[in-house]
This record gives structure tokens, C-alpha cells and sequence, in this order.
């Protein structure tokens, strides 16, 4: 039996490959949140080794993580994380702020689970795996320790490992499950329940620490969780008989949390059990015998059949088209578990679920009676603090020479209106750039390729106009937005946008000469953009690459100042090794026609501030056309982000020449400014955070605290 232990239950993996070494059968196992997961993949057929080979390939910091990696979101969620709110909506509901359950809701645990136990979905005896099992799991609601002999068996090693506030609670026929730890950390007599006559116990309870060691309130919670668990495993340790064994791992003070170093773990437990060898070897059996139990666990291991068909279940009825129209192609094949896997991380990444699990099953015939065709039953539970969401966020720039500007924004979402998942997006934002703009975002086929997407927006902003880096003059510019998108989705990476936009402006100034910028403008264009995203972080990216392509066409018909057409794009690219990355970023725009005023401000692109020639002030270089292209380099420096609570920290430069010029002829390398910066940033659960400096090659220089998405 195995006890739980977190990350320290690894090492149960090392006893059991002592005990494969000395041909020692087993009967049955019991096992506890760690324990109950060894335990469950090896009463599920795993040998030891692949268990071991399986945790060691495991990456953890994943399987802790909810939202798939960011290259398999849906491409709208990928476009919620070009702001700079922060990660976690909280949910709202009746005018009241609900948080999720736990810090993690367990699916791609949950999925890492069910992918290594699919073959034996349809097992809901726990007996009649090739090894007999129990799980042991806590009852939220009345303290009781929950025995769990049947079911599914993911599901039971999910809900015993299930630490209260980290995991979110599992519920299972009726009650709120977490982890077994907290009522029977070491099930002996679990075991002896299931008949077992000679118990071989591995304990990895974290020990009690010395006076000495109790120096923060961390530590101290931790000791009286030990406290807590340990007043039960010393009881359960005191019924062992003269028979049984007990193997006690030398893990020192290993955390439960820390799952970096499974090899040193596993060969703790290796080591701990051939310390017991002399023990152990009196239960070994001869090779027949041992040949002839092998035999036994691998026929009971049943393969996986083809799927007929694809159902949800009742309380999944509100998804069901969507999830139809995602799983149906599996109908007709064989069960290929990476792809099964590969759409349920998609459909997951639509940001609806809380948890979206599968099972095989059996259809049943006329008469109720199971029949032969096999096929999977998805499960989707909506967000229990959703549907409806609030996000905030913080923005600020500082330059050290009196120059700030700060943001603060709230965004509310209203999700699944209907049945093809339409949204309602409002975000209100208030300080240097106030602003209040709303989209509603309406699919239009259950597979969300098509959709349609009316907006509006009402923002003031600041305009400055420089003269060699020196402002001469100032002004408030405010101005109102309509949109109306008509798209297509391609896939999870991309996107096609094409519609109408309508934007009413004006400008008043605050000091300098009021003729350099127009006092009303206004501008009525069709537009077409293409998108393309599969970077896999939007802060700090590591790989992959992100693609813009937009093409506006005013015109005087539509409400337009000026007939005009413009093109813009940017490109951008990351390529790391190790702890280094290096990011390629291009970004271009022109005014094709030539075709502008001269003091259309607000219409043209600017340049200047940090990694747009970081030695400039921000927005002071402005013009119809402009080209800038950066090469930056960051280093992730430290242990950071390896924890809980921890944050990465990274120092970097930059290299970045570009410029704006009056007339398309006029780009060249030669007038472009070169520009440097050096930083050191951390990506906080705020957002970036950079503190930094940069120089053009002009003499200026300018210095940066920025938090917020720069990329």
C-alpha cells in the first residue's frame, strides 16, 4: 500500500521496482493522492518501469496548469491576452464575485489520466482490473475518509489527490471529493479490507521539523498540516503485524509540490526498499510462478475498439452542437488517443469549461441490453464561477523625466448568450487613455468558423508633437468608433477579418500652436486584415511566430475626409535555446495614394518609446509612413516561475532602427534612426514589468519602468 506525499510519492515508484526485481506478486493495492496515482496506473497493467518512464516524461509544471499551451487556444482566447489584463476573470453571477474552487481545476491532470488509463474506461469494478485497487479520498462536507472500489478510474486517482484550494474538489455521486491525505494518508486498513494477509507499506509522509526549521508562517502551516496527518498514519503504522513491511524513502525535506526531480525521488524509494531486501525476498516466487502472474495482469488489459458513434451526456446538452460538430469525424475510425486528445484540448481551449472529460462506453440496444458497438461520451461542466466574467488590469509607463501615463481597465464578458456561443465584450477604461468599448461576437455555424462581429468604441488619448525629442505642443484627442466584421476562423491559429469602420474625431489643444493638428477628422473605410498566432506566450515568448496583414481603404462616400489607402503589417518571430531567446519583430506601414494632410495627426503612425526606438520619447517621431524592425535578445536569469508563486526574471537588449518619413520614396536605411536598450523584467501576474534604458544613436537617451504587454 502507498501512502500520500505529493511529489515524495514518486518514489513509490522505485519500491515497486524492487519489488518486480524479486518477482514478488501483488495481489492488490491500495494508495492515497500520490499514492493512489502509482497505485492506479499499476493495477491498471503498467509495469513499474513504464510507470517510471511515464513520470519522468510527464512535464508537470503543464499538467498544474488549467488553459492548454497558448498555441492550442482558440484563436479569440489568444486575442484576450493582447492587453494587459490580468490572467485570472472572476466570475459574477446575481451581482455577486464568485472565484473559482481552486487554484487549479485539474484538467490536464485530469486528461494526463485519462489518456494512461483509456483501455480500462469501461472497468467500473475496481476488483477486476489486472490488479485489484482502492483509492482513498476525503468527503469535503463531513471529514470521512471515502473509499473508492469502483467507478472510473481517473476519476478516483484525480479526487484522492485533489489538495484542498489547490485542486479544485472532484464531485462524484453525489459528494465533493479532495484529497484522501487529509482522513487516511496510509490505508492500512484499506488494505486489509481487500483480504490482503501480508502488507508491504510505503510511507512518504513529510516528517515534523525541528523548532529550529519553524521561522515563517509557511512553515508553520505546513508543520500543523504534518501534525494533522501523521496522527492518523502513526495509528495505522501501529497495526502492522510482525509480517508486514514498512519502507520509509530517506526524502529529507523534499516538498510535496516540487516534481523537478523525479530520478533522484525514485531512486530514493529504489534505495529505501533494497535496504529491505532481506525481508522482501522471503515473498519472491520462481520464475513460472512469476511468468504465470504477469500472464494474468496482461490478458486482463483490454485493447481499445473503434468508436461507432459520439454522445454527450445530460448535463452537457448546452454544448452539444459544439461538441458534435469537433468529435464527429472520430465515428467510423479507430480510437487514436493523441488525437482524441488534440480535440479535447481544443474544444478546452474555447474557454467555456471548467472540466471536459470522456469516457468509453457501450450503446445499449433496444431491450437496455449492452450491445457491441463502442464509442465516447463527453462530459463538459461549465465554469462554476461563470458564465459571466470580470477582468482588471494595469498599465503604466514612466520615463523618470516627468512623463507618465497610467491605465486602469475592467473588462466584463457575458459568455454562452446562445446556443453558438455568441459573447457580449465590454471593457471601461480610465486614466491617461480613458476609454469605453463594447463587441459583440456572434458565431455563426456550431464549429465557430464563421462569425460576425459588430463593435463600438468612445476613447480621449493624449497627442504630443515633438521638435529633436522636445515636445512644442500638446493635445487631447478624442474620438468615437464603429465596426461591423464579417470573418472566418481558420483553424486555432488564424484569422480573416474583412468589414466597415467609421471613426469621428476631434482634437483640442492643451499648449502650442493650435493649427498642427486638425481640430475634426473623420474617416470611412472597408477593411480587410488577415491574422496568423501561434506564439506560445505573448509576454515573454519562447517560440513561434505572429503575423499581420491589414489593408484600409477610405473613402469619401463612406464618411471619409480623404480617399486614401493604407497598408500595415507586422511580423514577428522567436527563436530560444536553453535559457536565451532571440525575437525578430518587423512592423511597416504606408499610405499607398499619398494622399493625406499634413496635419492629420491621429491618422498617422508614430514611432518612439520603449522597443519602438527606445532612445526616443514615445509617439514623438510621426508620419504617413513608417518602417522599424527590432532584433532583441532576453535571458531567463534564476529559479523563477519553477514554484507556485514565483515570478521569472529575465535581462535582455535590444537593437532597432526605423523611422517615419513624408513620402514613401523616402524610407531607407540611411534615414532611419539606430536605437539600443537594456532591461531586467519580470512577468508578474500583473503583466511585464520592465525596468529599463535606451539610446539612439542621436545622443538622446530615455529610461523606462513599464508594466504592461510590449509585444
Amino acid at each position: 500500500m502507498l501512502s500520500g506525499g505529493g511529489a515524495r510519492g514518486m518514489a513509490h515508484i522505485g519500491v515497486l521496482k524492487v519489488l518486480e526485481d524479486l518477482k514478488i506478486p501483488i495481489d492488490c493495492i491500495a494508495g492515497t493522492s500520490m499514492g493512489a496515482i502509482v497505485g492506479g496506473l499499476y493495477a491498471s497493467g503498467m509495469t513499474a518501469q513504464q510507470i517510471d518512464s511515464t513520470m519522468r516524461s510527464v512535464d508537470w509544471q503543464e499538467a498544474f496548469r488549467d488553459a492548454p499551451p497558448r498555441r492550442d487556444l482558440a484563436f479569440r482566447r489568444k486575442q484576450d491576452d493582447r492587453n494587459f489584463l490580468v490572467k485570472l476573470p472572476l466570475g459574477l453571477k446575481h451581482g455577486a464575485i464568485l472565484l473559482p474552487k481552486g487554484l487549479i481545476q485539474g484538467q490536464k491532470l485530469q486528461e494526463t489520466l485519462r489518456q494512461l488509463t483509456l483501455p480500462l474506461a469501461n472497468s467500473t469494478d475496481f476488483d477486476r482490473l489486472p490488479t485489484p485497487f482502492r483509492a482513498v479520498a476525503t468527503d469535503l462536507e463531513t471529514g470521512n475518509a471515502v473509499v473508492i472500489d469502483k467507478g472510473d478510474l481517473a476519476i478516483a486517482m484525480r479526487a484522492s489527490m485533489s489538495a484542498p484550494g489547490v485542486f479544485a474538489p472532484v464531485e462524484s455521486d453525489g459528494r465533493l471529493l479532495v484529497d484522501g491525505g487529509l482522513a487516511e494518508n496510509l490505508p492500512v486498513n484499506v488494505a486489509r479490507a481487500m483480504h490482503a494477509d501480508i502488507l508491504i507499506v510505503s510511507d512518504v509522509s513529510f516528517p515534523l521539523q525541528p523548532r529550529s526549521a519553524l521561522d515563517s508562517a509557511l512553515s508553520i502551516s505546513n508543520q500543523m498540516l504534518a501534525i494533522l496527518v501523521r496522527k492518523d498514519s502513526d495509528r495505522q503504522r501501529a497495526s502492522l503485524g510482525p509480517r508486514d513491511i514498512l519502507i520509509e524513502p530517506i526524502l529529507g525535506l523534499a516538498a510535496a509540490t516540487d516534481f523537478t526531480a523525479p530520478s533522484t525521488v525514485i531512486a530514493r524509494g529504489e534505495d529505501a526498499a533494497r535496504e529491505s531486501m532481506g525481508k522482501l525476498a522471503a515473498y519472491g516466487v520462481g520464475d513460472a510462478a512469476y511468468r504465470d502472474y504477469l500472464a494474468r495482469r496482461a490478458t486482463r488489459e483490454p485493447g481499445l475498439p473503434p468508436i461507432k458513434f459520439v454522445r454527450v451526456d445530460a448535463q452537457s446538452k448546452r454544448y452539444e452542437k459544439t461538441i458534435m460538430a469537433e468529435m464527429q469525424p472520430l465515428v467510423g475510425k479507430p480510437l487514436d488517443p493523441k488525437q482524441l486528445g488534440k480535440d479535447i484540448t481544443e474544444l478546452y481551449g474555447l474557454g467555456n469549461f471548467e472540466t471536459l472529460d470522456y469516457s468509453l462506453v457501450e450503446q445499449l440496444s433496444a431491450n437496455g441490453a449492452p450491445g457491441e458497438d463502442a464509442g465516447l461520451e463527453i462530459r463538459a461542466r461549465r465554469k462554476s464561477w461563470g458564465p459571466n466574467y470580470l477582468r482588471f488590469g494595469l498599465n503604466l509607463e514612466d520615463d523618470f523625466q516627468g512623463n507618465s501615463r497610467y491605465n486602469a481597465a475592467a473588462r466584463f464578458v457575458l459568455t454562452e448568450i446562445n446556443e453558438l456561443g455568441a459573447e457580449l465584450l465590454t471593457d471601461v477604461q480610465i486614466g491617461s487613455d480613458p476609454k469605453v468599448a463594447s463587441e459583440f461576437y456572434q458565431p455563426l455555424d456550431a464549429s465557430r468558423t464563421w462569425f460576425v462581429a459588430p463593435s463600438a468604441r468612445i476613447q480621449a488619448r493624449e497627442l504630443s508633437i515633438y521638435s529633436k525629442n522636445l515636445p512644442i505642443a500638446d493635445f487631447r484627442d478624442r474620438e468615437a468608433e464603429v465596426d461591423l466584421d464579417f470573418g472566418r476562423n481558420l483553424g486555432n491559429w488564424g484569422e480573416i477579418r474583412a468589414g466597415y469602420h467609421r471613426t469621428n474625431g476631434a482634437t483640442r489643444v492643451r499648449y502650442g500652436d493650435p493649427d498642427l493638428v486638425e481640430q475634426q477628422y473623420n474617416s470611412g473605410e472597408y477593411f480587410f486584415k488577415f491574422s496568423y498566432d501561434r506564439l506560445d506566450n505573448v509576454h515573454f515568448p519562447r517560440g513561434g511566430q505572429t503575423f499581420t496583414l491589414q489593408w484600409d481603404a477610405n473613402r469619401t462616400n463612406l464618411g471619409a475626409d480623404i480617399s486614401s489607402d493604407k497598408v500595415t503589417a507586422d511580423w514577428l518571430t522567436a527563436r530560444s535555446r536553453g535559457r536565451n531567446t532571440i525575437l525578430l519583430w518587423t512592423s511597416v506601414g504606408t499610405t499607398l495614394d499619398g494622399q493625406f494632410k499634413t496635419n492629420a495627426l491621429p491618422e498617422f503612425y508614430s514611432l518612439g518609446g520603449f522597443f519602438n526606438l527606445s532612445g526616443l520619447a514615445p509617439s514623438s517621431l510621426s508620419g504617413p509612413n513608417y518602417a522599424v524592425a527590432r532584433a532583441i535578445y532576453f535571458r531567463k536569469i534564476g529559479r523563477g516561475g519553477e514554484g507556485f508563486f514565483e515570478f521569472p526574471a529575465y535581462i535582455g537588449m535590444s537593437l532597432e532602427a526605423g523611422n517615419t518619413w513624408q513620402h514613401r520614396g523616402d524610407i531607407s536605411l540611411g534615414s532611419a534612426h539606430k536605437d539600443a536598450s537594456m532591461f531586467v523584467a519580470f512577468d508578474t501576474f500583473l503583466g511585464p514589468v520592465y525596468l529599463g534604458t535606451g539610446y539612439d544613436e542621436a545622443g538622446t537617451a530615455a529610461f523606462y519602468l513599464f508594466l504592461g504587454r510590449t509585444f
